[in-house]
């Protein structure tokens, strides 16, 4: 009966497991029907078969922790979306966490006053992206630039950490996080990082959140780990979980947002309901240079000399990139709202959250079906 009410409770009120001891066997199933689940470091576990039935079936050897420890849900599975170092501690999260949501689904989350202006500019985010295109740079200090201040609670921070997601206030009001971190993997779109998003999305979506993405994204991993494992199912989550929200759906392109995966992070193509970009913002179907590679593919096989080929490829690619990519083109075609500086973001987002607060999508054109089939 309890993996029945889990069910039946999931996306009516937010359900939250705090896991301070031992959870193994049929248990394990309710924890992971939740939205949230905290963990203990070095007193809770969770996993379906403990140690000894692992070495008996299969002859491996781990302890508790070593299969199902807080560590492990937090890095490698992704089942922990925050680790405590007490039971103290746990509670705390979950307080705060409980603090930026609505109590059900037919609720509003809460607004509080705040002393951070709306209008506050950030001049620092002016230097934030390095001048070369491809250099890392890191997405936090975009995130909580623009957020009020304090206000950013990070959720599954150490699982895919190429991309970001959390909760945050700006102007006082709550908003889902949703980010590309180009510090690792250069920010791309993997199976974990799909699934990591589209959970999140979905959430906010279900208890009203608005949703707040920055995109900076080279495109999906490449590579036949990724396409055996499903990349296509599982970044189809994404495009799916942005799709079916009916939130007020923000975006900024950053820099990158380049094919198939710019498409997927919010944007106006899945009903974004406003978009803006700052001036350093590439929007193309690719690359600049893997682009220049195939358009001019003629003339740079002409060239023998590997390093004048790579001179006359750079000259192709600043082309290519000054008449495509800029964020110019993409403001004419209706895919972003405006181009901005970056240190008037906040305001800027601040004032359209402001604007689509009241707004109540109703979807009279879509034919009447029992519930859609998201990849899974």
């Amino acid at each position: 009966d309890i993996f029945y009410m889990n069910v039946m409770a999931s996306g009516v009120v937010p359900q939250v497991a705090a896991i301070m001891g031992p959870c193994a066997g049929g248990a394990v199933y309710s924890p992971a029907l939740m939205d949230f689940v905290i963990m203990v470091r070095r007193t809770s576990f969770l996993f379906i078969t403990g140690p000894r039935v692992v070495r008996a079936a299969i002859g491996e050897i781990v302890d508790e922790f070593q299969l199902g420890g807080a560590d492990v849900h937090a890095t490698r599975s992704g089942q922990a979306d925050f680790v405590a170092e007490d039971d103290r501690e746990a509670v705390d999260i979950i307080k705060r966490l409980l603090s930026y949501l609505p109590s059900n689904n037919m609720e509003d989350p809460p607004v509080v006053r705040t002393s951070d202006p709306p209008d506050r500019p950030v001049p620092e985010l002016d230097e934030v992206v390095p001048d070369d295109p491809n250099a890392p740079y890191d997405m936090y200090k975009v995130v909580e630039g623009v957020l009020d201040l304090g206000t950013f609670l990070e959720v599954k921070a150490q699982w895919a950490r190429n991309a970001i997601t959390g909760f945050g206030r700006l102007s006082g009001r709550v908003v889902c996080v949703v980010a590309n971190q180009p510090n690792y993997l250069a920010g791309v779109l993997d199976i974990d990082s799909s699934d990591k998003i589209a959970e999140h999305v979905r959430f906010c979506d279900a208890f009203n959140v608005p949703i707040l993405t920055f995109v900076d994204v080279p495109g999906y991993m490449p590579g036949t780990k990724q396409e055996h494992g499903g990349i296509i199912r599982h970044g189809a989550k994404v495009l799916y979980a942005y799709s079916e929200a009916t939130v007020p759906k923000l975006t900024v392109i950053v820099r990158k947002a380049y094919g198939g995966a710019y498409i997927a992070m919010g944007s106006r193509h899945l009903g974004a309901d406003f978009v803006v970009a700052w001036p350093t913002a590439e929007v193309a179907v690719m690359s600049p240079e893997g682009a220049a590679e195939i358009i001019w593919r003629r003339e740079l096989e002409a060239v023998k000399d590997p390093q004048e080929r790579a001179k006359l490829l750079a000259k192709f690619t600043e082309e290519y990139r000054s008449k495509f990519a800029n964020p110019y083109v993409a403001a004419s075609r209706g895919y972003v709202d405006a181009v901005i500086q970056p240190r008037d973001t906040r305001r800027v987002l601040a004032k359209a959250l402001d604007m689509l607060s009241t707004k109540r999508e109703v979807r009279v054109w879509v034919p009447p079906k029992k519930h859609g089939l998201m990849p899974v």
